[in-house]
């Protein structure tokens, strides 16, 4: 990426299975207890319940017919005012990157064949992942570059690198990061569970062990994230120093086992940043629970940064969101850094003696977020606290 500067995020806004806002967020993760219920339909056939996070109903009917619609804006509606209250001001050229993969499917299911009479040119355009962007640049008068991009469970990441990359550019004065995967359908879901790594037949911390003994996968979940990104010296959470983003060019669902690129891209990561691995504390994992990608993980951790150094996912909490996990992950860092504690997941199993055991104290230093995407994507983040 070669930075020029860090990058400010100025502004958080959160919607997952805790709830509607970032406080839910927080308060959820630092209660070490998971989000997922006990939902009808997600079991073994349609009559089981299954274990899955999902967005509740809410936000505001005027933001759309959807909740893949009212979350995404509520997210950044909330990221922007939190931005304003810490002291922004939006500059002339502010842009949006949106990280989804799936899109809104509770519009697009409304449109299947036998399904869509009676439903409006305005309903049909809502289902482009243009829509939603356009209206928000309408919204508030924004008129930098506004794209989507999609990179599997990196997404999140890629968006905020991209986004970084346009600051260092001069190609905007800020940017408004979105991530939005409400994709936690029984159609979906079932999918996941066929490939061996999603698990709706357990209680989420059973399961999902990321670095631990025993750990079967993820539990699904649900999320759509905002952030403000700036170069302004305003009050905020967290610098995003640099990273880097790769691919393995391997196999569609599998890591390459070379750990070529994902260590690549740490190191990349490092080197754009322009920060000595032994300044690393925390490294905020991928951390799905599954064998491949924890392992991936955890070698990448232990050729590379500190022997001390503080691992931890909140994917045993929050679920894995998919196209927002990365997203929520950078802001559970975020808050990390403004309230000084680190939301580790409990540990109930035998694990890695790195691992953050539940909600700790916060040790100074960087904090480096690797996001590995199933199909080969890979990405890593340097954060750091505001200087």
């Amino acid at each position: 990426m070669n930075s020029i500067a860090n990058a400010r995020i100025a502004g958080l806004g959160a919607v997952t299975g805790y709830g509607w806002g970032r406080q839910a967020l927080w308060t959820g993760l630092a209660s070490g207890k998971p989000a997922a219920e006990l939902t009808a339909g997600f079991g073994g056939s349609p009559s089981e319940s299954g274990w899955v996070s999902r967005i509740p109903s809410g936000g505001n009917v005027e933001d759309g017919s959807t909740r893949f619609a009212r979350a995404m804006r509520w997210a950044a509606r909330e990221a922007i005012e939190d931005a304003l209250a810490h002291g922004w001001t939006p500059g002339q050229r502010v842009g949006l990157v949106h990280a989804t993969v799936l899109g809104d499917l509770e519009l697009s299911r409304a449109f299947q064949p036998g399904q869509g009479e009676g439903l409006s040119v305005r309903q049909y355009l809502g289902m482009a992942p243009s829509t939603p962007a356009s209206l928000l640049m309408r919204d508030y008068g924004f008129h930098g570059p506004a794209v989507n991009v999609s990179a599997m469970c990196t997404s999140g990441t890629v968006a905020l690198l991209t986004a970084k990359m346009w600051l260092d550019t001069d190609t905007v004065d800020d940017v408004i990061v979105l991530s939005t995967d409400l994709s936690a359908t029984p159609e979906v879901v079932s999918q996941f569970v066929r490939l061996g790594v999603a698990i709706t037949d357990a209680e989420p911390l059973d399961a999902c062990r990321p670095f631990q003994t025993g750990s079967r996968g993820f539990v699904f979940g649900e999320a759509a994230v905002g952030f403000v990104l700036s170069k302004q010296d305003t009050d905020g959470y967290l610098d995003l120093l640099g990273g880097a983003m790769n691919h393995d060019g391997y196999h569609v669902t599998s890591v390459d086992p070379s750990l070529e690129h994902v260590k690549g891209c740490f190191t990349g990561a490092l080197t754009d940043a322009d920060v000595e691995a032994d300044q690393v504390s925390y490294l905020n994992a991928h951390g799905p629970g599954t064998a491949q990608c924890d392992a991936a993980e955890a070698a990448a951790a232990t050729a590379l940064l500190p022997s001390d150094i503080g691992i931890y996912s909140v994917k045993p909490l929050a679920g894995h969101c998919q196209a927002a996990a990365a997203a929520v992950e950078i802001a559970a860092a975020a808050m990390s850094y403004t309230d000084g504690v680190v939301p580790g997941a409990p540990s109930v199993a035998e694990g890695d003696a790195r691992l953050v055991d539940g909600l700790v104290r916060m040790e100074p230093g960087i904090t480096v977020k690797s996001s590995l995407g199933m199909g080969g994507h890979n990405s890593v983040a340097v954060l750091g606290p505001v200087r």
